[in-house]
């Protein structure tokens, strides 16, 4: 009952049309968040160059309120779809261990979706938007560490998250993420280019994502939580590094090419 409950769902033209419009303000998250990560390349370290910092600069212009309320409500949808994809999708996936990998990756992405849908709602009704990334992060792994075998608990979570860093890696390199995709609902001539933003978008979100990691790795190492960090603290600390200017916008690049991928991904994944 409930099964079939959740097919009608997924597959009704409005829930897909929502699902698809909230890939789209998806996108624009990391559009914004690319266009931050080149700001602090270039000395600009006052913003938070994260997913948060992103909604506050997408709610910072003359119609902020308006596009708040429109982003926080794809965001939300976004969040839906990918749960309805967690549930019953990914049918066109063959073998079992990978559609479940798919599924638990669509879990983590709803997870962030309505995250950040909410994260919107509080910016918009004015009831404050709680703390960046990197503390929410610390505090985190401060919980992890003041536990037994606390240490241990942080070294599991970073071994975790560079896991994910290598898989998203490996789907840029690969072009797995072509697998979900029906190219056919593209616009001619522009499969090739949607290729190519699709690896290179998901190979900057590999390294971002491992930096996080090696941080919560020395987070562990060391047995202190302020070692750890998120987004933002990951793409200012590859800005510090020999030749990280570069590399940053290197990587900021490669996080505006996923975001428009996402934009012709809302497009043509498949159901």
């Amino acid at each position: 009952m409930v099964a079939s409950s959740a097919h009608r769902a997924k597959n009704s033209k409005l829930a897909q049309g929502l699902g698809r419009a909230g890939m789209v303000c998806y996108g624009l998250v990391h559009v914004i968040v690319a266009y931050l990560a080149v700001r602090v390349a270039f000395g600009d370290s006052g913003e938070q160059a994260d997913q948060k910092g992103a909604v506050q600069e997408i709610g910072s212009g003359s119609f902020g309120a308006v596009v708040l309320w429109v982003l926080a409500l794809g965001l939300l949808a976004y969040g839906g779809w990918q749960l309805m994809q967690a549930a019953i999708g990914y049918h066109w996936v063959t073998k079992k261990n990978r559609r479940t990998r798919r599924r638990i990756a669509a879990v983590v992405k709803a997870v962030i979706g309505v995250a950040l849908g909410i994260y919107a709602l509080r910016l918009v009704t004015g009831s404050g938007g709680g703390g960046s990334g990197n503390q929410q992060q610390q505090e985190f792994t401060a919980k992890l560490l003041s536990l037994p075998a606390g240490q241990i608990l942080v070294g599991i979570a970073a071994a975790v998250v560079v896991g994910v860093a290598v898989s998203q890696v490996r789907k840029g390199v690969k072009k797995k993420f072509l697998d979900d995709l029906d190219m056919h609902d593209l616009p001619s001539g522009t499969q090739q280019w949607v290729t190519r933003l699709g690896v290179f978008g998901y190979i900057a979100k590999g390294v971002v994502v491992g930096i996080i990691g090696v941080l919560l790795a020395f987070a562990a190492f060391q047995g202190n939580s302020q070692e750890a960090g998120g987004l933002d603290r990951a793409l200012k600390t590859l800005a510090a590094q020999p030749f990280g200017t570069v590399a940053l916008v290197v990587v900021g690049v490669g996080l505006a090419a996923f975001g428009v991928y996402c934009f012709a991904a809302a497009r043509a994944h498949k159901n």
